[in-house]
């Protein structure tokens, strides 16, 4: 990282477009601030979408390194965190291509119960709860490729139509119909842990 502590956190406060614009121009304490800004959202969006935490670093590696290249290709600098979204997907994308389209849920972290544990926890609730996220993550890798990656991005990271389609490089009317048939296929699917 360049620059002191206290230079890094005024960076921190300056908008996505001014720092875009920057870095366009060379900035990388700039761009190191951006990636500050939207890395967590890009490592956790890449951990859902390859499944792996480590696969995940490598895809914001590869994004990172790619959009710092092409930095001065962005048309809209206030759309930065879409465009590196955009980015992100695509090397996810690859990154699965690579690995046959196979995505091991078994690997996917669960969404976390950040609840207070009191110790009076009912073991039959607590396998029951269990076996309704393996039935989901069984009925996710059910899904079409293209489905659950915009199930992911939705409910997972909760992006908009418009975020998603940005992330896949696709239509906003495209997303809607995948998760259209995502959500119907995992409500057939899940019906008996209604």
């Amino acid at each position: 990282m360049t620059g002191s502590p206290a230079a890094q956190h005024q960076l921190d406060l300056v908008p996505d477009a001014l720092l875009a614009g920057r870095a366009a121009d060379g900035d990388t304490a700039a761009f190191e601030a951006l990636a500050r800004r939207h890395g967590p959202l890009m490592r956790a969006t890449a951990r859902r979408l390859t499944g792996s935490l480590a696969d995940a670093d490598d895809v914001v590696q590869e994004t990172l390194v790619q959009a710092w290249k092409q930095m001065d290709t962005l048309r809209e600098p206030a759309a930065v965190k879409g465009w590196l979204l955009r980015i992100l997907g695509s090397r996810s994308i690859d990154h699965l291509r690579k690995r046959r389209n196979h995505v091991d849920l078994d690997h996917v972290e669960s969404p976390r119960d950040d609840s207070p544990r009191t110790g009076t926890q009912d073991p039959e609730n607590n396998a029951v709860n269990a076996s309704r996220v393996e039935a989901l993550k069984a009925a996710l890798a059910a899904l079409p490729e293209e489905q659950r990656r915009c199930w992911v991005l939705k409910e997972f990271n909760d992006q908009s139509y418009e975020e998603i389609a940005l992330t896949l490089n696709i239509s906003p009317a495209s997303v809607r119909g995948r998760l259209a048939r995502a959500r119907i296929t995992l409500a057939r699917t899940m019906e008996e842990w209604r």
